[in-house]
C-alpha cells in the first residue's frame, strides 16, 4: 500500500542449523563374508576330487519321516554349497547398507561354507550330520552354562576367570554326592551348591575387600584344581566305588517332538541336564532384559554411580550376582560327570571355562549371543571328533587344534568391536 512506502520491512528467517553428517556403514564385515566365501569356497572346490561321492546321512532313530540320504558327487557338492554362500555374501551387502542385522546372512554364508568343507572332507565317506549335530550340542552344554554365568557376573560389572574351577567343582561335588547317595539326581542338587560356594569367595574378595578380580580369579582356580585333585587322590582313587561311581542321567524323549526329523533327536531326546540348560538360558535372557532385576543389575554393571544415586545398593547386588553365576556354571560342570562320563577325573574341565568366557565375549555379553557362540565350539570340537573316525585328509594335529583356533578367530577376527559393560572388572567404593 502507498502508506507504507519508504517504511523498512524487517524479514524473519529461521536460522540455518547445520545438519549432522552421518557416517556411511562400514563395509569391513561385507566385504570379509565376500572374501571368505569366494576363497574358502573355491579351496574346498579345487581340493575336492572329481570321482568321488560324499553321502549325507540325516536319519537318527525313527522319526515321523524318513529322510534319505543325500549321495552326490563331492566337488558338485562342493561347488554348490560355494555358490550357496557366495549368495549369502552378496545379500549382505544391501542389508548393510540399510544398516539392518547381518546375523542372518552371516549364519547361511557359515552353514554352506561348513557344507562346502564336509563335501570335500567326506569324499567316499559316511557324514552322519543329524548325529553330527547332536553331539556338537552335548559338548556344548557346559560351555553354555559357563557363559550364562559369565553373563550374569560380568553384566553385574565383576569379571569371572573363575569359571573354569566353578565348572570343576560342581562335576567333583556332583560325582561324590551321586555315588555315596546313589542317586544322580541329588548329585545334580549339589553341583550348584559347589559352584555358588567357589562364586561366593569370588564375591567376597571383589566385592567387599576390591582385590583385582583377575588375579583372584586365577587364585581361585588354582585352588579348585588343587583342592579337587588332592580329594582325587586321597578319596575317589583309593574306594572309587563307593566315591566315584555315579550313575549317568538317563535320556528322557519328549513324546512327539522327540520324533521331529532331525531336530527331534537333537533337542529332544536328551538327559534333563540338557533341558536345564534350555530353561537357564530363557530365565536369564528374560531376567535380564525384561524385569526389574534385570535393569538394577546391568546398571550396577555399566553405571554404578547412578544406579548408587538411586538407592541401589551396588555392591549387594554384584554380591548376589556373583554367587548366582557360581550356582549356574556348577550346574554346568555337573553334565561332565553325571550327563556323560559318569565319573570323575583330574582337571577334566580341560580349558571350558576359559572357552566359555570367549562365548561371552564373542556374544557381546548378551545371553542368545553366548550360546551362539558356545554352539559354534561345541561344533568345531565335535567336527574334528567325527573327521578323525572317517579318516579326514586333515592331519589330525590340526582338527586337534581346531575347537581352539576357531575360539581365537571368533573372539579376535570375526567379533568386531565389541564394548564390555562400562564398570565390569572396576571395583565401586560408596563415597
Amino acid at each position: 500500500p502507498h502508506h507504507c512506502q519508504g517504511v523498512g520491512v524487517m524479514t524473519l528467517t529461521a536460522p540455518v542449523v547445520p545438519q549432522a553428517r552421518i557416517a556411511p556403514p562400514s563395509l569391513t564385515r561385507p566385504i570379509i563374508m565376500t572374501a571368505s566365501a569366494l576363497v574358502l569356497g573355491a579351496i574346498f572346490i579345487l581340493l575336492s576330487p572329481m570321482d568321488a561321492e560324499t553321502t549325507f546321512i540325516f536319519n537318527l532313530g525313527d522319526t515321523f519321516i524318513s529322510i534319505p540320504d543325500w549321495i552326490v558327487p563331492s566337488r558338485t557338492a562342493a561347488t554348490g554349497f560355494a555358490i550357496a554362500a557366495l549368495v549369502c555374501a552378496a545379500i549382505a551387502w544391501p542389508i548393510n547398507a540399510r544398516r539392518g542385522s547381518l546375523f542372518l546372512p552371516a549364519f547361511g554364508l557359515g552353514v554352506f561354507l561348513v557344507m562346502s568343507f564336509l563335501a570335500w572332507v567326506g569324499a567316499d565317506s559316511l557324514l552322519p550330520i543329524t548325529g553330527l549335530l547332536q553331539g556338537s550340542l552335548l559338548l556344548a552344554v557346559p560351555l553354555i552354562f559357563g557363559a550364562m554365568a559369565g553373563v550374569l557376573s560380568e553384566r553385574a560389572g565383576v569379571i569371572n576367570i573363575n569359571i573354569e574351577g566353578q565348572l570343576l567343582v560342581g562335576a567333583f561335588l556332583g560325582a561324590v554326592v551321586a555315588s555315596l547317595l546313589n542317586n544322580a539326581y541329588l548329585g545334580l542338587v549339589a553341583a550348584p551348591v559347589a559352584g555358588a560356594l567357589l562364586g561366593l569367595l569370588l564375591a567376597v574378595f571383589a566385592t567387599r575387600y576390591f582385590v583385582d578380580q583377575v588375579v583372584v580369579g586365577v587364585v581361585l582356580n588354582v585352588l579348585a584344581v588343587g583342592l579337587t585333585g588332592f580329594l582325587y587322590s586321597r578319596f575317589l582313587t583309593e574306594d572309587p566305588d563307593l566315591w566315584n561311581n555315579p550313575e549317568v542321567l538317563p535320556t528322557i524323549a519328549i513324546p512327539v517332538l522327540s520324533d521331529i526329523p532331525i531336530l527331534g533327536p537333537i533337542l529332544f531326546d536328551q538327559n534333563v541336564i540338557v533341558y536345564l540348560m534350555y530353561v537357564v538360558v530363557t530365565v536369564v535372557q528374560i531376567a535380564l532384559f525384561k524385569t526389574r532385576w534385570g535393569l538394577r543389575l546391568r546398571s550396577v554393571g555399566e553405571y554404578p554411580e547412578a544406579a548408587d544415586s538411586v538407592g541401589i545398593e551396588v555392591n549387594r547386588t554384584r554380591f548376589r550376582a556373583v554367587i548366582l553365576a557360581g550356582a549356574v556354571a556348577g550346574l554346568g560342570g555337573a553334565f561332565f560327570t553325571l550327563g556323560s562320563v559318569g565319573a570323575f577325573g583330574r582337571e577334566m574341565t580341560a580349558g571350558n571355562g576359559f572357552i566359555a568366557l570367549a562365548a561371552v565375549i564373542f556374544g557381546r555379553w548378551n545371553p542368545i549371543g553366548a550360546l551362539a557362540a558356545a554352539l559354534l565350539f561345541g561344533f568345531a570340537d565335535n567336527l574334528q571328533n567325527v573327521l578323525s573316525i572317517i579318516g579326514s585328509p586333515i592331519p589330525s594335529q590340526f582338527l586337534l587344534m581346531l575347537p581352539y583356533v576357531v575360539t581365537i578367530l571368533a573372539v579376535v577376527g570375526l567379533v568386531g568391536r565389541v564394548r564390555a559393560p562400562g564398570a565390569d572388572g572396576i571395583p565401586f567404593r560408596k563415597s
